[in-house]
């Protein structure tokens, strides 16, 4: 069992103070946006064996079957395939799409290819792996997560009472739903000059006004995102989505093609290795129009809100379609719980104190904000700790 080091990562749309708060240590005054978890080359973890702090990504590369399990490196390679972390937003992060895999791939090679940098700013795809992520409320969490139904997205609109949404309205109800969807977030994000001005403009009023009849509602956030990003196209392009405000353990899986962003809160993030993103607005970072629109998947419906399901061990897992992770809680009484393996885990308590034993009776404490992780080899592994909350990202095999 290895106490994890992590590294907190300073984006400007973090919150001030939730990770320090989480961490009980002082805020900077700085934004703090994301406390990572794992084995990603941006920002690994570290773990002190005895020898003084190491990566935990050089640590799994020196013996990735000890680290990983066997199984593991035949599915995944040898590299922990999912990346941890706690995500505070302060405000609204971009709307985004992310690849599949076989979309990673290709953009990948072919701007590989073309010779783009790595780092150029206009650089769609710095890997060739797809994004899968699941995000998990630790309080109360807004976003935006997929289209709405056209039928929905154009009632919205035209509530605004803004006449020069009047286009996008008859796309949204004149025409199929992939169809209708594509072509009106085509149009917006291809607003240009004064038209874009002036829509932006009053889309910005209509839905302030909108928020101050309501101000717990759906307007409220998209009030915050036109104050956060003024002028920006992506206002609108957020209307298309459906609003989502997370409850305490509840969660979204985002898989490829959905469109989706983050608006404040504080939440649990496990995400497949990769940094491939598409962005739709409410930036200042490049929108690639034609790689968005060829990525996302134009279908509307509902976001669904996934909840735990327990087990019979009283492990809660939160279900998702795919095998880079696995996360789940436990919210630990008198009982202690069983961590089966052998497979990579990382732990990280969220609330109260948690005691991991050993098969061998090393212990390890975990207080709230702490994490750690268990190499394949450590099986066996028993959690107590009368009301405390930890969560476990592992993989499935």
């Amino acid at each position: 069992m290895d106490r994890l080091v992590n590294t907190v990562r300073p984006y400007a749309w973090g919150s001030v103070d939730a990770i320090p708060e989480l961490l009980k240590v002082a805020p900077t005054g700085e934004p703090q946006a994301e406390l990572w978890m794992g084995a990603h080359p941006g920002s690994p973890s570290r773990v002190d064996r005895g020898e003084g702090g190491r990566s935990l990504a050089a640590l799994i590369a020196a013996d990735p079957e000890r680290e990983l399990g066997a199984a593991a490196v035949a599915k995944f390679g040898p590299e922990l395939p999912f990346l941890l972390k706690v995500l505070a937003a302060g405000t609204p992060l971009s709307i985004q799409a992310h690849p599949d895999l076989a979309q990673a791939r290709a953009g990948f090679a072919d701007e590989e290819a073309r010779g783009v940098p790595l780092d150029a700013p206009h650089r769609n795809y710095k890997d060739a792996n797809h994004k899968p992520e699941m995000i998990c409320a630790l309080g109360e969490f807004e976003g935006l997560c997929g289209f709405r139904a056209p039928a929905e997205a154009a009632d919205l609109l035209q509530s605004l009472g803004v006449p020069a949404l009047t286009g996008l309205v008859e796309i949204l109800r004149g025409k199929p739903e992939s169809e209708a969807l594509s072509e009106t977030l085509a149009t917006i994000l291809t607003m240009t000059g004064e038209t874009a001005r002036t829509t932006v403009a009053e889309v910005a009023a209509a839905v302030e006004r909108a928020a101050g009849a309501e101000p717990d509602g759906q307007f409220a956030a998209y009030a915050f995102a036109a104050r956060e990003f003024p002028g920006d196209t992506g206002l609108l392009a957020a209307l298309l989505l459906n609003y989502v405000r997370l409850q305490p353990g509840e969660a979204l899986y985002l898989g490829a093609g959905v469109p989706h962003a983050y608006l404040r809160g504080l939440g649990i993030e496990i995400l497949a290795n990769s940094d491939n993103v598409l962005r739709g607005g409410l930036t200042p970072k490049h929108v690639d129009v034609p790689e968005l629109l060829h990525v996302v998947i134009f279908q509307g419906g509902e976001p669904g809100v996934l909840r735990p399901v327990a087990d019979a061990d009283g492990e809660e897992l939160y279900p998702a379609p795919i095998d880079e992770f696995r996360l789940s809680r436990f919210t630990l009484g008198d009982a202690a719980r069983h961590l089966p393996g052998p497979a990579p885990q990382i732990l990280l308590c969220t609330e109260g104190a948690a005691r991991l034993t050993a098969a061998d009776g090393s212990t390890l404490t975990l207080a709230r904000g702490e994490s750690a992780f268990l190499p394949a080899t450590g099986t066996d592994t028993e959690l107590t700790g009368p009301g405390a909350t930890v969560f476990r990202a592992t993989v499935t095999l």
